[in-house]
């Protein structure tokens, strides 16, 4: 098998059996392509060829270039490749078997404070269709953590609205329960009942839940728009994502006193220790109420 099928392949594989979004695919497609450019100089077409003095070398070009988080992610896909190669008995042994990654400090994730979210949610001009929409949409997301992905593709059916939660597909295609609070239950419907149809009406009898004026599926690049304009407004200068809604809804719920478990269900994460970074920023929140609360902490009794 040559090396550019054996990519072909795999990237199928993890398409349609690993059920990996496009966006996590064509992410691997390129860490890929960039291995083939690396071998193909070198003579190595069929993956039989491939040594692991190969992938050594292509370790180190990618440190002269990359950082160690880049550096990471690239490898990860290579022995990714080889390893599936090795369990689909294409190859007799794994010539990524000893690679090794880069160590990569992990970063705490910046969330919003309980006030810039205040202001954030308080933009929409609800007297509108589209602000109705915005509204809902802003307090969906901070109210359930979801990715924007799993956001934007909500459907009508998905909400159940009297009973306080929603139905979501995530990674891997698995569908989760997520509870939401009041105002977000209240926001959504205010939108479906009084704005969907007058947004788009040719479009309102789909199934889609959010969209745009055009009759559109809102998309998540039409999304960042809205929250990067309604952010501004708010005066938040720097570079807010949805995912940055995302870190906020974890954090403060871990603030708020959630256990761990509860939160991995609700923010889907497969793993716990995905999840786990996010205490590391609550500690930090804990030891700051601690400082300026506690009677011997070093901020209240400084100058007595």
């Amino acid at each position: 098998m040559t090396v550019d099928s054996a990519i072909d392949a795999f990237l199928q594989h993890l398409r349609v059996e690993r059920g990996l979004s496009a966006n996590t695919a064509k992410a691997y497609a390129g860490d890929l392509f960039r291995l083939a450019e690396f071998l193909h100089p070198r003579g190595r077409a069929a993956v039989r060829d491939v040594t692991d003095r190969d992938l050594v070398d292509f370790a180190l070009s990618l440190a002269s270039s990359l950082g160690a988080r880049s550096q990471a992610r690239r490898l990860i896909a290579v022995r990714g490749l080889f390893r599936w190669l090795r369990s689909e008995r294409v190859l007799e042994a794994d010539p990524a078997a000893e690679l090794e990654l880069p160590k990569v400090g992990r970063a705490l994730p910046r969330t919003l404070g309980r006030g810039d979210i205040d202001r954030l949610l308080a933009l929409p001009d609800r007297a509108t269709p589209s602000g109705l929409r915005d509204a809902a949409m802003l307090e969906t997301l901070y109210a359930t953590g979801l990715r924007v992905s799993e956001l934007v593709n909500l459907r009508l059916s998905d909400l159940e609205l009297e009973k306080g939660y929603l139905r979501t597909l995530g990674k891997g295609k698995k569908e989760r329960l997520v509870p939401m609070g009041e105002v977000a239950r209240v926001r959504l419907g205010e939108y479906v009942v009084g704005a969907r149809a007058k947004l788009a009406p040719a479009a309102a009898s789909g199934p889609v839940l959010f969209l745009t004026s055009r009759g559109k599926a809102m998309t998540r690049q039409g999304f960042f728009k809205l929250l990067r304009g309604y952010a501004l407004r708010a005066g938040i200068d720097w570079a807010i994502s949805p995912h940055k809604l995302r870190h906020s809804f974890a954090t403060h719920l871990l603030e708020g006193g959630a256990d761990l478990r509860s939160v991995q269900a609700m923010l889907g994460h497969k793993d716990i220790g995905t999840t786990e970074v996010y205490t590391h920023v609550s500690r930090a929140h804990l030891r700051k109420v601690h400082r300026k609360l506690h009677p011997r902490s070093a901020g209240r009794t400084k100058g007595r």
